[in-house]
């Protein structure tokens, strides 16, 4: 029978990546208080250190956003002329 792999959460993933990065104990010592596997605490440390930039770039992130808002409002705009255009030329069509 296979055994199934343990899932750990982001929390005690950022826990022991966090400790990894301070250095006060070694590898083992966190895997040992963690209950996890000292490679593990390795590639999670790999991984934060990777990953810390994002935390910064949240502004760009913002501005991608307004501007998509800002995009879908000139959109919803450039489609409402159309109609008015259309619409006058009907009646102005009509009219002749």
């Amino acid at each position: 029978m296979k055994a199934s792999r343990r899932q750990h959460s982001a929390a005690l993933k950022a826990r022991v990546a966090l400790e990894a990065v301070k250095e006060r104990l070694t590898a083992a010592q966190i895997a040992a208080t963690y209950q996890v596997h000292p490679t593990q605490v390795g590639m999670w440390k790999k991984q934060l250190l990777a990953g810390v930039e994002a935390v910064f770039a949240a502004r760009p992130e913002r501005n991608v956003m307004e501007q998509e808002t800002l995009v879908a409002e000139l959109y919803q705009q450039i489609g409402k002329l159309q109609m008015e255009l259309e619409w006058l030329q009907k009646k102005h069509l009509l009219q002749r």
